[in-house]
């Protein structure tokens, strides 16, 4: 599956041309938390520790409903691929307005909630009243980002890619600037930073309702809501939320065991977590493409190039991983120092992503398959595949947490035990992919 990696192949047009935006809008969404954990890192390392809690939170209801991003993406590219390009803008507002009402209800539900989800943690009072603090005034954007996501995955269904890189860019830039006058220049804290956060994926939202609307009128397409087209888009959804929900306990389980190591060890943690997610962002660019070319070659019928397009990308994963591996490598050190001036902090963060860089290549090979599949509409298979790889990760994980370990030790075994939920991904994926059964192909499947 991996040869000839570097000989030139005719599908690399089509792969950069989606995959090089993508890589720049999907590495702006963890440049929010990273900006976030590097201002709220030199308020202290409670306020970092407390953002760990609270960015965890927002990372599990907010990728709960990945779907509207992935899922629209493939149901867009299925219509256009066979060529009814009105279907697939109706079938993208249908996934917007869905959107809205998923974050309109969350925010409802998860307000109230907010000190009671912060204490499940067990973190101490100075970093569970800085937890609470970021987590409610983020609430507030989770319509917005949702919006984003939904509105993301109709551009990217149209095999535009370039937009939501310009919309992601301006977004990230005003973050920065947001950020730094809340929370230095109006002494807001940790506050300050959500609140800046929450207005720059707001000013996104608009931008991207803007353009999708426009598209809309353009080609005749009504863009008030269709009950049952938003209900089809739900119900289409379900498994990928079966196995973003499977692939969350597992992120969850990771973060409550890094708070049991230690104040210090869930400070690095959240640093070497939210890189990660960086790095998963740059090489899920791979994956976007393979969603889109996958589910526009088989609303085609087109199998064969489902299957060639597939191959490449594979291999353009796994080198990607690997060149990602090299640079973390190199500079660990001074990266850390980015992030917190408290060398405890430091050392366990290096730790860490020493551990992190050695996933790379198996996570680029693991996050193209996965976006092959989304691609092709095999929602139900990647829910059934992330119960079994969460269910091998857990055991690793009790491991840990009932280890007795602290320190450097501590975080470098919890780390390996995600290297564990990697492998266990991979097998069920690469199994998926050598058949045929996931080739289905039509503008619906």
């Amino acid at each position: 599956m991996i040869r000839h990696p570097f000989r030139r192949h005719r599908a690399d047009g089509e792969i950069l041309r989606l995959a090089l935006p993508a890589l720049g809008a999907l590495v702006a969404e963890p440049l929010f938390l990273l900006t976030d954990s590097a201002i709220i890192g030199h308020l202290g390392t409670p306020e970092l520790a407390g953002l760990g809690i609270a960015s965890t939170v927002l990372g599990t209801l907010v990728n709960v409903s990945i779907f509207l991003a992935y899922g629209t993406t493939a149901a867009v590219a299925r219509r256009l691929g066979a060529g009814d390009t009105r279907g697939a803008l109706r079938s993208g507002i249908d996934g917007c307005w869905l959107a809205v009402l998923i974050g309109v209800a969350t925010v409802a539900g998860g307000w109230p909630l907010t000190p009671w989800v912060v204490s499940l943690f067990g973190p101490g009072d100075d970093v569970a009243g800085h937890a609470e603090t970021y987590l409610r005034i983020s609430f507030l954007g989770i319509p917005s980002m949702l919006l984003v996501l939904a509105a993301t995955g109709v551009l990217r269904g149209l095999q535009d890619t370039k937009t939501p890189l310009y919309v992601a860019v301006t977004g990230a830039v005003a973050n920065v600037v947001l950020n730094v006058v809340l929370v230095y220049g109006l002494d807001l804290g940790i506050g300050g930073a959500a609140l800046g956060t929450v207005l720059a994926q707001t000013g996104m939202a608009a931008v991207f309702v803007r353009g999708v609307v426009r598209g809309a009128r353009r080609e005749g397409v009504a863009i008030r809501p269709d009950g049952r087209g938003v209900a089809q888009a739900f119900g289409a959804g379900v498994p990928l939320i079966m196995r973003t929900v499977a692939m969350r306990v597992a992120l969850i389980v990771i973060t409550v065991v890094a708070a049991g190591l230690g104040t210090a060890e869930l400070a690095a943690h959240q640093v070497a977590f939210t890189t990660w997610m960086l790095l998963a962002l740059i090489l899920d660019a791979v994956a976007i493409a393979a969603q889109a070319l996958v589910g526009r070659a088989l609303g085609a019928g087109d199998v064969a190039e489902a299957r060639a397009v597939t191959r490449r990308m594979v291999q353009w994963g796994v080198l990607s991983g690997i060149a990602l591996a090299v640079l973390l490598l190199v500079i660990g050190n001074a990266y850390a120092r980015l992030f917190t001036p408290d060398a405890e902090v430091r050392d366990l963060l290096v730790a860490a992503l020493v551990v992190a860089a050695a996933m790379q290549p198996v996570a680029g090979w693991v996050f193209v398959l996965d976006g092959v599949l989304i691609g092709a509409g095999d929602g139900r298979y990647l829910a059934w595949a992330s119960v079994i790889s969460v269910l091998g990760f857990l055991p690793a994980a009790w491991a840990v947490a009932t280890a007795d370990l602290s320190g450097r030790a501590g975080l470098m075994w919890l780390w390996g035990a995600i290297g564990i939920w990697m492998l266990v991904r991979l097998v069920t994926l690469a199994l998926r992919e050598r058949s045929d059964t996931w080739m289905v192909t039509g503008a619906v499947r």
